[in-house]
């Protein structure tokens, strides 16, 4: 299960990073990625030219081992991917063992981006089940919650988990803190109806990516906040307060991004971070400290997980390394996998994977389980 969910997972990655540009567009060169990465115009791609994330793809692609990448290779490696990806989408909706909800407004609006998708499983291990919501990433300005539905597969179908995806209003729409409102909406949501569902809602589980990994942070850490809860929806007096967070390279603390390396300045006006609050970082410190997760860490915080590469050129690794810190230094439960050589995301390791899930069955479904380091390394892997 666990190696079938990587391979879906590091396909639509892999598509998304390196060949998403379809067939018809190679009629205009350049409009490609192609085109955008050959630096020198020579008509071929070498390693060196390719983004930190995309090159541990360079030899799936380099087919006749010439140390470059042509135009026949990436049009043919794009097109088996595309195939991988229709595959695995309509597997995923075929699946005799999961029925998806789609499209379940959380907020009492008629906003689409304020809905979720509900995974239940047919096969039930209790009758009712901790819930483990996913939350997109995309910088805050893209992505929407259909990403969720291939992560939370494999917990469903165990039987042992109830899976919701969360959408939430991007920065085009709406200003920080509406996305946290939109989270924490959706939280209550569902606990509101855990009942109707067979969720236990003292079980609930939150992880996500990037902008993701960002807000379930925030909803890991900011269980009293008042002014993060927001008045939307139908379930007010419910809490949003979460069991356990799985962070996978989200920011934690916008005013130090740009002190380490990336391919961002951070503090820029047209930078994600500042699309978010409205304004670049450094001009609106106090909006900028109100949207970052550290500056809430207290006592009581759920247990974390983070997972981040070394060689994020993204989210810089060390986001994850200085709120590890901040959660252990207050007495909190907090576990850090270093991913050695790993950039944004597209880890190809399936040990994260297990530790992932073993940190989730122990925190939500009660098993005992022993997790050895609060810090462990990882190379990351060229498979």
């Amino acid at each position: 299960m666990i190696k079938t969910s990587t391979k879906i997972t590091g396909t639509a990655l892999y598509l998304f990073l390196l060949f998403s540009i379809n067939t018809k567009a190679q009629v205009s060169p350049k409009k490609t990625i192609f085109d955008r990465w050959d630096q020198n115009s020579d008509g071929k791609l070498t390693r060196e030219e390719l983004p930190q994330n995309a090159r541990p793809n360079f030899d799936r692609a380099d087919k006749n081992n010439d140390g470059f990448i042509s135009r026949e290779e990436d049009k043919n490696i794009r097109e088996k991917s595309g195939r991988r990806q229709k595959k695995g989408s309509r597997d995923q909706l075929n699946n005799d063992r999961i029925e998806i909800k789609n499209d379940i407004p959380y907020a009492d609006t008629g906003n689409p981006r304020q809905s979720l998708n509900l995974i239940l499983p047919k096969s039930r291990k209790k009758k009712n089940l901790p819930a483990l919501i996913y939350v997109h990433g995309g910088g805050w300005k893209n992505g929407n919650k259909d990403q969720g539905v291939v992560r939370l597969l494999p917990y469903v179908e165990s039987g042992e988990y109830v899976g919701i995806s969360v959408g939430y209003r991007l920065s085009g729409e709406a200003r920080w803190p509406a996305q946290i409102h939109d989270c924490k909406a959706a939280v209550r949501w569902v606990r509101g109806n855990a009942k109707k569902y067979g969720i236990n809602p003292e079980r609930i589980g939150v992880f996500g990516s990037s902008a993701g990994g960002h807000l379930v942070a925030i909803l890991g850490t900011s269980g009293n906040v008042k002014e993060l809860e927001g008045s939307l929806g139908n379930y007010k007096t419910m809490e949003s307060r979460v069991h356990c967070v799985g962070n996978f390279f989200g920011p934690s603390a916008l005013l130090e991004m740009s002190k380490f390396p990336s391919r961002i300045d951070h503090d820029a006006a047209n930078s994600p971070e500042s699309q978010l609050i409205g304004g670049a970082l450094q001009k609106n410190k106090k909006k900028a400290i109100k949207a970052s997760p550290i500056n809430y860490v207290t006592k009581d915080d759920c247990p974390f997980i983070h997972v981040h590469g070394t060689n994020d050129q993204l989210v810089p690794y060390n986001q994850s390394v200085i709120f590890h810190k901040k959660l252990l230094e207050n007495g909190c439960d907090s576990t850090l996998i270093t991913v050695k050589g790993g950039g944004h995301g597209g880890f190809r390791n399936d040990t994260i994977q297990m530790i992932t899930e073993k940190i989730f069955a122990k925190q939500l479904l009660g098993k005992e389980l022993e997790i050895e380091k609060s810090e462990i390394l990882i190379e990351q892997s060229q498979r």
